[in-house]
């Protein structure tokens, strides 16, 4: 991976190769604006911005232009409005720090907004206090990596999101840190773009919140401790890897959330210690393989209308309930799952067990209908009842059952 300053030292040496020129802002010097050395500069050219802080807001970027900024060089829109409005391909941001962005009940105020632009690339910026901090429309081919965004968001109605994707395309979210913002990531449409190793924490609604988007691929990413997890709904053909989801809990909370999910693959990702770990919804052709669904209250709760969803290889451990469910007709595959709760046998040591086993508890459903009987989760006599249906299930899907069970987690 190239080292921020190399990246840094590359953009200006190739600015000087072709001719452009470097502007330099500082406060003693003879552009103390970033505004002004930006309506100065050439398309090409690189805006150079030393230590200082700079109250300025309603910078537009109609050019393409490279904005740098020094370790401590601060940009303050004095919640005045939005700071950067680029409405030209080609510009990078990098190395800013960019400071209490506008609020508002009726403008999506951000400290860096694009609007049908192409090929941008944000790095290595810090945000404090944003509204939104970046608000991305209508764009495609941009890169926004290793950028730290610090929020402090209380309620939903007054707070924006970190990153906000609306109707782009081919966008790179990589490696960056989002806290206590309304959600730390949103996409509404937007398609054929990766979120790949990021951390989203202590967001007041979603640590990830996508809609109406497909062909996308989300990948090594920590969504932790928010207010309702990651929610993925109305979208089709989302990979989703080696993902983290843990601490979200709550009454409404969840790891993630499935609702009209279609043709997805859902793999090695951990979800621990979450209310749910995965609720789903609606949502049908997903395989979920080799994941790890650790100390849940429940690892699997399925609303209805699931359908055709592989569940191949996966580790269910201290979960209070493995999977809760809907109804009585299943339709969905568990096949070579490791159950923590599983107390078969294995005569012929083939590393599966012998005797199907049950996930769907019938005390489950008691909770579904009245939630506060989960007071008696430890009791006997929930003992009981949980094994009478097992031994001659009424109330839960006959054949929802994993025939082959494995003794031994999967690594």
């Amino acid at each position: 991976m190239l080292h921020y300053a190399t990246f840094v030292f590359l953009i200006v040496f190739s600015t000087l190769l072709v001719g452009a020129n470097k502007i330099v802002v500082s406060p003693s010097g003879e552009y103390k604006t970033v505004k002004k050395a930006i309506e100065t500069a050439q398309p090409g050219d690189t805006v150079w911005v030393e230590n200082g802080t700079y109250p300025e807001y309603e910078i537009t970027v109609d050019k393409p232009v490279t904005i740098i900024g020094e370790e401590l060089a601060i940009i303050d829109a004095q919640k005045r409005g939005y700071i950067f409005n680029i409405t030209a391909d080609s510009v990078s941001i990098i190395g800013l720090t960019l400071n209490n962005v506008g609020v508002s009940f009726t403008k999506d105020y951000a400290a860096i907004h694009t609007h049908n632009v192409s090929n941008f690339w944000f790095e290595g910026i810090t945000f404090n206090n944003p509204f939104f901090a970046f608000h991305i429309e209508r764009s495609t081919n941009g890169t926004i990596k290793n950028n730290i965004i610090n929020g402090n968001a209380v309620l939903e109605h007054d707070s924006g999101n970190g990153i906000h994707l609306w109707h782009s395309s081919n966008i790179e979210i990589l490696s960056n840190k989002i806290f206590q913002m309304r959600d730390g990531i949103y996409f509404e449409f937007v398609k054929h773009s990766k979120v790949i190793g990021n951390e989203s924490k202590r967001n007041v609604r979603y640590g990830l919140h996508f809609m109406f988007s497909n062909d996308d691929e989300y990948k090594n990413n920590v969504f932790e401790n928010n207010g309702a997890g990651v929610a993925v709904m109305f979208s089709k053909k989302i990979f989703m890897r080696n993902n983290t989801f843990q601490l979200n809990w709550g009454s409404a909370s969840y790891g993630l959330l499935l609702k009209e999910i279609y043709d997805a693959d859902i793999r090695e990702n951990e979800f621990v210690q979450n209310t749910i770990g995965i609720n789903a919804e609606g949502s049908n052709r997903v395989s979920l393989e080799k994941n790890n669904f650790m100390n849940n209250g429940w690892a699997i709760k399925f609303l209805g209308g699931c359908y055709g969803n592989k569940f191949i290889e996966n580790n269910f451990m201290h979960n209070s309930f493995d999977v809760s469910y809907h109804g009585n007709i299943n339709g969905n595959l568990f096949d070579k799952n490791y159950w923590s709760e599983y107390v078969g046998y294995d005569l012929d040591k083939d590393g599966i067990g012998d005797v199907p086993f049950r996930p769907v508890k019938l005390f489950s459903y008691v909770v579904n209908q009245t939630p506060e009987t989960i007071v008696l989760l430890r009791s006997l006599f929930v003992d009981l009842i949980n094994f009478s249906e097992k031994v001659s299930p009424v109330f839960t899907p006959d054949n929802l059952r994993d025939n082959h069970p494995l003794m031994r987690p999967v690594k």
